[in-house]
């Protein structure tokens, strides 16, 4: 029952979510993605290979300590069901926040 409530929260919000990129965002656009990862070389891999087929473009920046991160990513995007999607492959790696 917990992980039908899970689920159907996610659903909700990425419904939400289309609904507030076509208000705001005019597609085809190009669309900017920021997560902050723990800094560790596999997750970064993981990112980027996610974007692979997308022509991205990727900026990181450690923080301070090493501790941590921030992958910015910029890719064309036709559609909201298309930024949407890439929330959702990126969500699947543990340890990511999405901004």
């Amino acid at each position: 029952m917990e992980q039908e409530n899970k689920k159907q929260t996610q659903e909700n919000f990425y419904k939400k979510l289309k609904e507030e990129l076509n208000k705001v965002e005019k597609f085809p656009t190009n669309f900017t993605y920021k997560f902050i990862i723990p800094t560790e070389h596999k997750k970064i891999a993981e990112i980027q290979k996610i974007f692979d087929d997308a022509n991205p473009q990727f900026q990181m920046r450690e923080s301070k300590n090493g501790k941590y991160t921030s992958v910015t990513v910029v890719i064309y995007v036709i559609d909201a069901d298309q930024v949407i999607h890439f929330y959702k492959e990126v969500g699947k790696i543990e340890g990511v926040i999405m901004l």
